[in-house]
């Protein structure tokens, strides 16, 4: 809607809670009156121009041409701020996620080409991991995508792999974790990609990443190669989509080595733009390009029938070519968008026409191939009646009115319905692409629809498992007893070489706060477990949901659930505060030979093919000797971020490497909630002991199933309201500097830091070095003897760390991972050290400069409380330090 502009004014709710509200306005009528006899409307704005001189031309096309909406002014009354269903314009707008493209050709600057390979990459930076869809031609399958900064210096490089796409000449990948600074140089345009390949280990194309605003808009796309294959490094793509509500078709072309460098007979050429099938003309458009700026865009307006046929068939060609004397030409087939997001939808209940709450749920993926055909799988399960209808439908134009595309019904048996729609409209793969179509199930019982569900691209996540395999379905009809929920889901799960699981799951009709707010807090949690008679005996806790997605990596599944997922006894549930024992589950079936700790003999192995593991673990070791973050501690080389039991106590010690730093912790036990216990030998703490009686399991299971109590996501246990305990923080265990408390009326975690009572001593000493508060020691009944005869004449020095210091000597330390701890001072007193955090008096805090110092905590206190986190990170850096 170009001539309508929205501003978002904060205000306030019934609840006094700060809200934003979306108001609208039409703002042609403040469009200025122009000059010049004969304006126009240029395509993409909502006033009327003069026309302006060919050296004027390009920087408004670029980028505004592309036209999202139709002017509506006569519906401008209607509520349009309040779509309940996600766009693509409102997944393009998100500020934790941004489109970037780039076009790939042969020769970087300067113009040295050495192919006619032509490329167009797709990034998606989402939150910190930036995700890119890679579709080539002219290319030999590449061996790696590089990243490098202007300079040249390669930032980040993905191996290809050879599964890792939907189809063929396409690249899927993933950077994740992007530090701040290459974000910055993202959004600033300054990054590079490049192809690498056997032939060209420096890289066979390449291009910059760049911002484009027609990147949400499309729909439709083409790379375009050079028609004189000896023309290298020429290219381009066509980036095309369709108006909301005309046949017309707006495009963007990009283009490269359409002008050779040096071709300046006039510094306009001429470009003509044709539009044809099976070598006949449709429509020819006409412009004049730069060597600075040859890119175009233009609309074609009122598409027939048969043209919109033919573009979602991929029955088009379009072609650029220039005239003169250094004529070259361009051209390439115009197709449905490809990407490597996968095209799925979960249905529910919450999100049915008439909301329902049977427990039933469905889960659908499809494919949209480059002929325009529809591929479809929908598998629906437990539903409270005959399933009569599963159809494709637009959003309901009025409430009583369903828009029917396409009926899957005759393709569903046995609780799916599997096939394909052989023909689609353009405009149909357009809402498809654009994510305004939905699935309805319909039912005897529900006649307008049980179950329902947006039909959504989830982003790519490198899980190889949607490719090839339908999700697990998730239902409340599957939660033993059943539960009669309006939300439902799906997962994709699979277990690599590594018997590491990867788990991707989605949700839907989970609920939505009331005044419209995007809730900060857990909506639900992620677990695994084994069917049965006890299904908590083994369950493990994957993750929380604070949206509609969760995925992540398992890597120590003990042998019990792997041998269940074997066996297909094992689930997967996701509990939340009203349901906390399961408000949808699904069975979890993947066959394997894995045992715990990540070890697996895959059938018909043999011991020759176990050698060549080691062989290939001789290699890693290599590169782990040359890893500047990796550990060495005990005679092995430990990777960054691994953990391990210590050979000089297995049972009761944990170490981590962090960045060339061994931490080695003793496990410190947890008080168990359970008056049997026992103590197995080979287990370091006690255990409670199976056999609890009736009224135990009962308190148990009513701690755990409290709607008012905490999920702690640090030992991911559940915790009753008004429960205080010191949290478990990875990898330094248990942190006793610092006392959590369960606010059991909001579900929040409150944590603090433990106040140290004030000591009369001038030795005080930590009677056990997990101790967080020093103690005055007892009084000493005899001289204690030297420890070192050598030192015995002299004062003794201090170790700290792996350094020794002098008697009298101060210094900062350093605490792995945090550094030098510069607000600490340590001290040698004749053996002992002795650390201090600098303390600025009340009585200095009138001082700005002492106020402003970082190690003047107490002046900090006074001008605001401190965050829960960084008192949990004091108590931390305390109990190390000293």
């Amino acid at each position: 809607m170009r001539c309508v502009i929205c501003h978002c004014e904060p205000q306030r709710n019934h609840r006094g809670k700060l809200v934003g509200k979306v108001n609208c306005k039409n703002m042609k009528q403040d469009c200025p009156v122009p000059a010049c006899p004969r304006a126009t409307l240029l395509p993409g704005h909502c006033c009327h121009t003069c026309p302006k001189g060919p050296s004027e031309k390009s920087p408004a096309l670029r980028f505004d041409t592309l036209e999202y909406f139709q002017e509506k002014e006569d519906d401008l009354d209607k509520p349009y701020n309040d779509r309940s269903y996600l766009s693509s314009e409102g997944l393009a707008r998100d500020d934790a996620r941004t489109e970037f493209v780039a076009l790939l050709t042969s020769g970087p600057e300067p113009w040295h080409p050495t192919s006619s390979a032509v490329a167009k990459a797709r990034f998606t930076l989402l939150r910190s991991s930036l995700l890119f869809s890679i579709s080539y031609e002219r290319l030999g399958r590449p061996s790696r995508v590089r990243f490098s900064d202007p300079e040249g210096n390669v930032l980040f490089e993905h191996p290809v792999q050879k599964s890792a796409a939907p189809e063929d000449g396409m690249l899927c990948g993933m950077w994740r974790t992007v530090s701040k600074a290459n974000v910055q140089l993202l959004r600033r345009e300054q990054l590079r990609v490049s192809l690498i390949t056997r032939a060209q280990p420096s890289g066979e194309v390449h291009g910059h990443i760049l911002k484009h605003r027609a990147l949400f808009a499309e729909t439709f796309g083409a790379i375009l190669t050079s028609s004189n294959p000896l023309h290298l490094g020429a290219g381009g793509m066509a980036m095309l989509t369709l108006s909301d509500t005309e046949n017309n078709l707006h495009f963007i072309l990009m283009a490269r080595g359409l002008l050779e460098p040096g071709a300046r007979e006039s510094p306009w050429v001429p470009l003509k733009v044709r539009i044809m099938h099976q070598g006949q003309t449709l429509r020819e458009v006409h412009a004049n390009i730069t060597v600075e700026d040859p890119d175009f865009a233009e609309v074609l307006s009122d598409l027939s029938a048969q043209e919109l046929q033919w573009l979602v068939q991929g029955q088009l060609r379009i072609v650029a070519e220039t005239e003169g004397r250094h004529a070259r030409q361009l051209a390439g087939t115009i197709a449905t968008r490809r990407s490597c997001d996968t095209i799925q939808s979960v249905l529910c209940g919450a999100d049915a026409l008439l909301p329902t709450k049977t427990g039933a749920v469905g889960s659908a993926k499809l494919a949209l191939h480059e002929n325009g055909t529809l591929e479809y799988q929908v598998q629906v399960v437990g539903t409270a009646s005959e399933v009569v209808g599963i159809t494709l439908e637009t959003k309901p134009r009025r409430k009583s009115k369903r828009n029917i595309l396409f009926d899957m019904t005759p393709s569903y048996k046995d609780g799916l319905a599997w096939g394909a729609w052989q023909s689609p409209s353009a405009r149909d793969a357009h809402m498809l692409l654009q994510n305004e179509l939905f699935l309805n199930v319909a039912t005897k019982d529900w006649a307008e629809g049980e179950l329902r569900g947006q039909i959504i691209s989830l982003p790519y996540s490198g899980l190889l498992a949607r490719y090839t395999e339908m999700p697990v379905a998730l239902a409340g009809q599957l939660v033993s007893p059943p539960v009669p929920s309006g939300a439902g889901g799906h997962a994709w799960l699979s277990l690599d070489e590594h018997c590491h699981l990867h788990y991707e799951i989605s949700v839907a009709g989970l609920g939505r706060p009331s005044d419209g707010t995007v809730s900060a807090h857990i909506q639900g949690v992620a677990e695994l477990g084994e069917m049965g008679t006890r299904p908590h005996q083994h369950k493990r806790l994957l993750k929380g949901f604070y949206s509609t997605e969760a995925q992540g990596v398992v890597k120590d599944l003990d042998a019990d659930l792997l041998q269940h997922l074997a066996q297909g006894t094992a689930f997967l549930q996701v509990s939340t505060k009203a349901h906390p024992n399961g408000e949808m589950r699904g069975r979890v079936h993947i066959p394997n030979q894995c045992h715990a700790g990540g070890t697996r003999l895959a059938p018909g192995e043999s011991l020759g093919q176990a050698e060549l593991s080691e062989s290939t673990k001789t290699r890693d070791l290599e590169q782990l000797k040359k890893d500047p973050n990796s550990c060495f501690f005990e005679g092995q080389h430990r990777a960054h971020g691994t953990r391990w039991a210590p050979d000089y106590d297995k049972k009761c010690s944990i170490c981590s490497c962090q960045k060339r730093t061994v931490i080695c912790d003793p496990i410190l036990c947890q008080p168990l909630n359970c008056t049997h216990q026992v103590h197995p030998e080979e287990l370091c703490c006690p255990i409670c002991e199976e056999k609890k009686t009736e009224q135990e399991e009962l308190k148990l299971e009513r701690a755990r199933d409290s709607s008012e109590g905490c999920y702690f996501d640090g030992d991911k246990t559940w915790r009753g309201s008004g429960t205080r305990w010191h949290p478990v923080v990875p990898p330094f265990g248990l942190i006793k500097c610092a006392i959590c408390t369960c606010k059991g009326t909001t579900g929040e975690v409150h944590c603090e830091k433990v106040q140290c009572p004030r000591l009369t001593c001038a030795n005080p000493v930590r009677a056990s070095p997990s101790d967080c508060c020093k103690q005055c020691p007892a009084p000493e009944r005899s001289v204690p003897e030297l420890a070192d005869s050598m030192q015995a004449d002299a004062p003794r020095a201090c170790r700290f760390g792996r350094r020794w210091y002098l008697n009298n000597e101060s210094w900062h330390p350093s605490v792995p991972p945090f550094g030098e701890m510069k607000c600490i001072l340590c001290w040698c007193v004749s053996g002992e050290t002795h650390c201090q955090r600098q303390e600025c008096p009340p009585s200095a805090c009138a001082s700005s400069a002492t106020r402003d110092n970082p190690c003047c905590a107490k002046c900090r206190a006074l001008d605001a409380p401190s965050d829960t986190r960084e008192k949990v990170q004091d108590a931390k850096v305390e109990s190390r330090s000293h």
